[in-house]
Order: structure tokens, then sequence, then C-alpha cells
């Protein structure tokens, strides 16, 4: 099979379009052919292995002498190939989708049993594609991490990328009236997708306009927890998802900011973690049920055919796709 692996740290140049064996799933595990997949921050860090403090902290991150996986690719959606002789839930033909960490930069990928989801029925590989990691971050934000109730208020900083777009219809879907922080240019779409009120941070910063908010999910990074704080009611949530990358500490100084405010101030300060989530598979099937309920709906900004994965690699790292980026094979 074709598979692009990571051999050490770098560029997008550094992935090399490699012939591999095809996996053999283990008893556990079913063997997808993958039929599309999708790019995004999770995936570049790890090819980078920035920053650099993220390679002492072990867990599910980058290596400390090198990369830990050779394929990368946490998103994927395709039709099931084999299974292993414990499989009971999937059989060959399935149409499936996985949040599956690693794998889906090659055209087959063996996946946990547990960790696999039948693909929203209304919804093509591309889209499903789209899905799993970007709108399980969200769901894992708010629902988890936010303890969203109807009739709260929430802010989602950076509500025009691939996490914002699904917090956004989330928490509509959750019953929440939304304010979406984004660009000039993404001020129609974040309004198209739900938002009650959309803030231009060209125009206008949100930290002064006085407004509070039950809950705030920061995705962009644009201002200091602290900051981030001012704009919360007395017992609101203030969750990070993301922030500005850098070389070295950045996004993870940003986060370690929240954790130590948090015992400090009578809001919630808060990390949304999903690489370390256990519940994949019960939160892909909620979001099926919201998909097909049409309360949800991926937002693709493009889409690169399978050996362009390193130019969908680059657009993605420049920050400015407006929802998601996919891979098709």
């Amino acid at each position: 099979m074709k598979a692009f692996v990571l051999r050490s740290y770098g560029s997008p140049d550094v992935l090399e379009l490699t012939d591999l064996d095809r996996p053999v799933p283990a008893r556990d595990e079913v063997l997808v052919r993958v039929r599309a997949t999708s790019v995004q921050p999770y995936d570049w860090h790890y090819m980078r292995g920035q920053p650099y403090v993220a390679r002492l902290m072990g867990g599910g991150g980058p290596g400390l002498r090198g990369p830990k996986f050779g394929v990368l690719g946490a998103d994927l959606a395709g039709q099931v190939e084999e299974v292993g002789e414990d499989v009971t839930e999937f059989r060959p033909g399935d149409e499936v989708y996985a949040m599956s960490k690693r794998d889906g930069f090659g055209e087959y990928a063996c996946v946990k049993e547990s960790e696999l989801a039948p693909k929203p029925a209304n919804l093509t590989f591309e889209q499903a594609a789209a899905v799993p990691l970007a709108a399980n971050t969200a769901l894992i934000a708010l629902r988890d991490k936010g303890r969203i109730q109807p009739g709260q208020t929430v802010l989602v900083d950076g509500a025009s990328g691939g996490v914002g777009t699904f917090a956004v219809q989330l928490a509509k879907a959750f019953g929440a009236t939304v304010t979406g922080v984004c660009g000039s240019r993404n001020v129609d779409l974040v309004r198209s997708i739900g938002a009650d009120e959309v803030v231009d941070y060209t125009k206008q910063d949100f930290t002064q306009l006085g407004q509070r908010y039950d809950i705030m999910l920061d995705i962009a990074g644009s201002h200091s927890a602290l900051a981030c704080r001012q704009v919360l009611t007395r017992e609101g949530a203030y969750v990070l998802i993301g922030g500005k990358g850098g070389r070295w500490v950045q996004p993870v100084g940003h986060m370690m900011a929240a954790v130590v405010l948090s015992p400090f101030v009578s809001q919630t300060m808060t990390i949304a973690d999903v690489v370390s989530c256990t519940e994949n598979k019960q939160n892909l099937a909620l979001l099926t049920e919201l998909i097909e309920d049409g309360k949800v709906t991926p937002v693709i900004d493009r889409t690169y055919p399978f050996k362009e994965i390193p130019e969908a690699i680059r657009y993605q790292e420049e920050g400015h796709s407006s929802g998601k980026v996919v891979i098709t094979y």
C-alpha cells in the first residue's frame, strides 16, 4: 500500500510517499480501506516535533529523539476491508469513520473496534473525514469541560476554523446563544452556521465589549487567559483548546497559564484534551445522530488528492482555513 511516512521531524517535505506492507488486523481490530482523511494542527505539530517542550511530556506527544508514529493522519473515513477474529460489530464493506490519532495518511489502517463508528449515512467519505478529531474536540469542550446547559451564552474565539465551525453548531444544538469571533472574510460563514452574533476581530476586541458569557472556548489563543476571564460570568467556564504555535513552548505555555490561574479564580479554567479521551466511539455516535438530524454539518475549505498531502499540510499550517482541509484517495 501507499503511505506518507515520517522518519524525522521537519517541514512537510520530510513526508515520504512510500510502499508499505498492508497491515494485518489484530483480533480486536478492523482493517479499513481509507477513502478520505483530513489535516489539522495535531498532525503538523507532531510532524515538526513542536513545541520542543512537548517532546519531554510523554504520553501521546512526539518522541524525544524522533517520531513515535511513522504514518500520521488522525482522522479517517472508509470501508471495512477485513475484521479480526473477535470483531462482532463490523463486516467487510461497512462504511465507517474514526479518530485513529495516526495512520490516516495511508491507503489502509487498522483501527480497534472500540474506536470505530458507522459513518453518518448522509455524509460522503470526504465530509465524514472532516468530523472525528475536530468535532470530538468541540464536543468535549462544550459538554464535558464547559458543562453547557440550554439558555446559556457561549463565546467561540476562532469560530471559523475546523474546531470552531463544529463548536458553533454544537452549542446551538445544545440550546445556547452563540457569539463567534473570526476575521472579516469569515463573518458570513460563521453567521450561516448558526452564530447569533459575530465579532470581527479586525475591527473589535471582544474583551473590550463589556459582554459576559457562561462559557468561552479559546481556540485562537489571541488573548491571555487572564484577559479572557474578564468576559466570563462569575461562575463561567473558560475552556482552552489551542493557541498560536511556537518552536519552543507555545501553545503549551498558554495552556499551563490557564491551569495555574484556575485555583485562584471563581471561574472554571480548563483544557479540552481530546487526545487522551477514551470515549471516542460514544462521542462519534452522538455526533452521527446530530449530523443525520441536520443539526451539524462539516464545513470544508479545501480538498486535496492523496499525493498532495504535504501541500495540504502547508496550507493548513498557515492558519487561515475556513473549516476543514480534507484529503481524498
